[in-house]
């Protein structure tokens, strides 16, 4: 595997995901690119923080802004675990965000059955980097949760 590839980075979101688990948060991990180096990582914290906008994708998204001292990530790229929901996908079109990857559909609340125009219409989306290994620990979670 090439030392930069998107799978390196979607191992690292999966690796913010596991972290999210750990705590008891839904596994939803998230990295942001620019030129090849991670300049932010989030996982979900919406029980820690109680607050239902603290997505991984939300977090990543304002530290990513704070490292670039910028508003707009173009020129950068999301790695998510889980496909962004329409508040994500609202926070990434005003970002202007350039590429978003994420892992495992979410065919109740991803965006793109909601609201599938949601993205800037010059982000480039890919679904399904790493898919089982993202879906895998989103079941094990609520597989969890039922016992």
């Amino acid at each position: 595997m090439e030392l930069y590839s998107d799978e390196y980075f979607m191992n690292e979101a999966l690796k913010q995901a596991q972290i999210a688990f750990e705590e008891g948060e839904i596994p939803v991990g998230a990295v942001i690119v620019s030129k090849n180096r991670i300049i932010a990582k989030a996982y979900n914290q919406t029980e820690k923080l109680q607050d239902v906008t603290a997505h991984a994708e939300m977090i990543a998204i304002t530290a990513a802004a704070n490292s670039l001292g910028a508003k707009y990530l173009t020129n950068c790229r999301l790695y998510v675990t889980l496909e962004p929901c329409t508040m994500c996908g609202g926070a990434l079109f005003w970002s202007q965000i350039s590429e978003v990857y994420f892992g495992a559909t979410d065919p109740k609340r991803g965006f793109r059955q909601t609201n599938p125009n949601i993205p800037h219409p010059k982000t480039k989306i890919t679904g399904g980097l790493l898919e089982k290994e993202c879906g895998d620990l989103i079941l094990k979670f609520f597989d969890k949760l039922r016992e």
